[in-house]
Parts: structure tokens; sequence; C-alpha cells
């Protein structure tokens, strides 16, 4: 999955036009960076290749989700509704702008569960966050459904998914806003970075003028623009935007790389009992940058990970014990472990859900191995990989 695994020329020429003019910062400076604007010209190539009409890069993944949430208008008490699968940025987004994360049960999909999602919402939900994992999606049409019913935003967590299409669509462009990440081991990776996409103006004209303090970014002279609204520096900068537009350039060849390693990957697991795949909605296709499948339970799917590992396959993932991606290690977030003082709202509502039974997450975590699918692998490599694992799962 990691673009930097085949960084190159590409990159190194991109990098090397910022370096050359001195100007690392996005905005201003005209005159100094021979017109080189990386961040502007990787924002116009994501917006065409997800096909929305803007797009706004940031210093983060979660830092987009940040900005999307405050660009929303979505604040203090409000609630987001998230699954209890994701990574540690998007219930920290969702308190930095001061709302309730409210975790749910995820499905099959190992995303959220629609039903979960509709059993969740109160008269304070504002947002509801399916958030893509492994390079895979929710079932979108039943989670716009609900929130068209309940005049809720749609905000697509795609940090992991970019690539990723449901019915056609790019993922991230289906919601009333998506976000991806492109950190050091995103498929596509500015070093650190991340964007928002929308067809929403107003959206956009808000993230633009948040991230960058509330400057409205009028006219020729930063020193003489206006400030609508309070806004925060969230802002990319051009050496990591040059990265980004350099390897965006390259995302068709990285994930037909993904897409056959993963099919032989997969080819080599397809006949052997007890093995289950995740479920892919229909209409969807994952950006194939993890092969996911289930266990018969808990006992053969932690065996099944040690035995990998003394095989030597690397970077399969038991996410059942994971400190940054399940619910289960989170206490950090349950216990309320803030340096600062959070809003009564907030303390009440995470009192309420750590108490939730959620064994349904449990049945599918607790059984499920997630195995990385890099881009170096020689097909050598990948045939190996293969035999490896299909000994280790048939043996089991």
């Amino acid at each position: 999955m990691p673009g930097f695994e085949l960084f190159g020329d590409r990159e190194r020429a991109e990098t090397r036009d910022v370096l050359d003019s001195g100007v690392l910062m996005r905005y201003g400076f005209d005159a100094m960076r021979n017109g080189h604007w990386k961040a502007l010209e990787m924002e116009s190539l994501l917006a065409t290749r997800m096909q929305v009409k803007h797009a706004q890069l940031l210093s983060s993944g979660t830092a987009a989700l940040t900005v999307a949430m405050a660009s929303c208008g979505i604040g203090a008490g409000d609630e987001v509704i998230l699954p209890v699968f994701t990574f540690v940025a998007s219930f920290e987004a969702v308190l930095a702008v001061g709302a309730v994360p409210v975790l749910v049960d995820i499905d099959d999909t190992l995303t959220l569960d629609p039903q979960s999602v509709r059993k969740a919402i109160t008269d304070k939900t504002r947002v509801v966050m399916p958030v893509h994992m492994c390079g895979s999606m929710a079932d979108l049409d039943a989670l716009q459904t609900i929130c068209e019913e309940y005049g809720l935003i749609l905000l697509e967590d795609a940090c992991q998914a970019i690539g990723g299409t449901y019915k056609g669509k790019p993922l991230g462009s289906i919601g009333d806003v998506g976000c991806f990440s492109f950190d050091y081991v995103k498929t596509v990776t500015c070093g650190e970075g991340g964007a928002l996409i929308t067809n929403d103006p107003e959206i956009y004209r808000r993230a633009d003028h948040y991230s960058d303090h509330g400057h409205d970014h009028t006219g020729t002279d930063r020193g003489a623009e206006e400030h609508p609204f309070l806004g925060y520096n969230f802002r990319i900068s051009e050496l990591n935007a040059a990265v980004g537009l350099a390897q965006l350039r390259r995302i068709d060849e990285f994930l037909k790389i993904q897409e056959m390693n993963y099919s032989i990957l997969k080819e080599g697991l397809q006949d052997i009992q007890g093995i289950e795949f995740r479920r892919i909605p229909e209409g969807g296709t994952q950006n194939y940058s993890f092969l996911n499948f289930f266990l018969a339970d808990e006992e053969k799917a932690r065996l099944a990970i040690r035995e990998l590992a003394a095989a030597g396959v690397d970077s399969c993932f038991y996410w059942y014990d994971n400190n940054w991606h399940y619910h289960k290690k989170w206490d950090h977030l349950k216990q309320m472990k803030s340096l600062g003082h959070l809003g009564e709202e907030v303390l009440q509502g995470i009192k309420n859900w750590r108490k939730k039974d959620f064994s349904i997450s449990d049945n599918w975590m607790s059984r499920t191995i997630s195995c990385l699918v890099k881009l170096s692998w020689s097909r050598e490599e990948v045939l190996q990989r293969s035999e490896r694992m299909r000994l280790v799962l048939r043996n089991l």
C-alpha cells in the first residue's frame, strides 16, 4: 500500500522545483515561486480524479476531518456517529470541534452497520461518519437513506481508501464531504498531508478560510486579506504537496499493482475451509490495499496470526488487540484523559457509550486477520507469500 515504496525521479523533480524557488509555503510570495503552485495543482488534479467541484489540501487526514466538521457547522454538543473500528484520528477530530463521538457497531464489511446507526440517532445527532477501513466501504446507499430521512450530514472518512469506488463513484465523493489522508503509509503520500473534497461551494469556502486562520484569500496582498470568521492553521506546505502531486499522478499505477498482488493472495486462500472474506457491498470496488478475512473463531485467528509471523509472513494485523484502531484499547478516551477540560456534554456522552455492549463488533474483529498489500513486492515475492499463507492456514 504505501506509496513511498515506489518513490523515484518524479517525486524528486517536483520537490526540486520547490527547493529551487525557496518558497515552501502554499500562500503568498508570488514573485519568488517561478509560477509553481504545487498545492493548487494537486487540488485541481484531486478534484478531477474524484469527480467533484472542490478539493482543499490540508496538513493531515486528522486536519481534514476536523476542518470538514467545522466547515459543516459542527460544534459543541453535536453528536457524530462513527464506528468502533477506525483510527483514533476519527474521534480526535470530533473532540477537537467540541462535538460528541458516538461509537456504534460494525458489520461484516468491517465498517458502519446501518442498523446500529439508526438506533444511535438522537435529537443531537448531526453527522454520520462511515470510515472506509482497509480500503473498502460501508453500505453507502443505506447510510445515505438514513441521512436523508433525518436531515444528517454524511461525512466519508476515506483516509484509507483512496482509489476505491461505489457504484461508479469515487469513495469520498458520495457524501456531503469526504476526507483523505496522505500520511507516510498511505497509497498516495505527501509525507504528511490530507484533503477534503466536496461539491458544496459553501463547505469549500469555509474549509479554505478556516484552515488558514480565517484568511479569505481575496486579492494578491496577504496582509490585506479579511477574516470573515475564526480559523486555525491546518495548512499543507508546498514541499509536502509537491510529493503528493507526483504520487497522485501515479495512482492508477499503484492501484493496478495493488489489485494484482491482492488477487494472487486471495486466490491462494480461496478454497481453504473455514476462511470467509470480508463483504464488499454490491457495486463497490475496494482499492485492494488490504486482504481481510475471518477465521472460525477468536482462538483460530490468534493461532493464525502467530503461525503466519513464524512463517515469515509479515504485515498481517490482528486489529482486535490494536491500540490505535479498535475501541477495546482506547482507555485514554474512555477514561477521558484530556490535558484540558472537556465540556459537560462530551463527558456525559462518553460515559453513556463506554458502557455499551459491542459484542457484535467483537465477534467480527476477534476473527479478522488483515494483510497489507505492498506495492514493492516482485511477482515472485507475492507468489511465495501466497504459498506460505496457504500452507499456514490450511494446517490450522
